[in-house]
């Protein structure tokens, strides 16, 4: 299932969120315009097992991991789920609180996969932890809001339909997680399923149990 548009768009301007998109593509640009694009992966996104708790330097990259990707269809799904619910959440958080739970969520996905291969030396990078936060947020704030939603299915089957929010994100998220069950074990790169899953939960606890508005 993958989102088109929904049918409840704020009506006040989403400064960050449209902030947050133009920085990650600038930093995705400087990434492979980069003279040693592994090297650049390796200094600055998150690799488990060169993080040192005493050192609090090694742990910059659980930030700037959020704003690099691994390719082209990497940032630009990514970005294309924080524009179409991201402005629905600034809206109700706030310009300053929403860039803030952002980079938060970031963060709690980070270390919730990081819990996961604490040992690992495979770079992990992306938005995905942040923006799951903030589909945490409007599963919570939003869930009857109406999801056009394109279901691809096998032999180039594809299909239009309107969901609630609910039903879209919650589906996601199960995804996510039998995914990441699925992955206990495995070795090598890959999707950070964990991450996916600790930024959802962080972004829908911190709306749902904690108010914030």
């Amino acid at each position: 299932m993958f989102p088109i548009r929904d049918h409840n768009p704020s009506d006040r301007l989403p400064i960050i969120t449209v902030l947050l998109i133009l920085l990650t593509v600038f930093v995705f640009y400087v990434q492979i315009t980069a003279a040693d694009f592994e090297g650049f992966i390796l200094q600055y996104a998150l690799v488990p097992s060169s993080i040192d708790l005493l050192q609090p330097v090694t742990l910059l990259p659980f930030i700037y991991s959020i704003f690099m990707h691994g390719g082209w269809l990497h940032i630009i799904s990514n970005m294309w789920f924080l524009w179409i619910f991201g402005d629905n959440v600034e809206a109700m958080l706030g310009h300053v609180p929403y860039a803030l739970f952002y980079l938060f969520c970031g963060v709690a996905a980070g270390v919730t996969q990081y819990l996961f291969s604490t040992s690992s030396d495979i770079p992990m990078l992306g938005a995905s932890g942040a923006v799951a936060g903030v589909l945490g947020a409007y599963m919570a704030y939003f869930p009857h809001n109406k999801v056009d939603t394109l279901i691809v299915g096998f032999v180039g089957f594809m299909h239009k339909v309107q969901v609630p929010a609910s039903l879209m994100l919650g589906y996601w998220f199960i995804i996510q997680l039998f995914s990441g069950v699925g992955s206990f074990g495995a070795e090598g790169g890959g999707v950070a399923w964990w991450a996916h899953i600790g930024g959802f939960a962080a972004g829908w606890i911190l709306v749902r149990f904690f108010k914030i508005k």
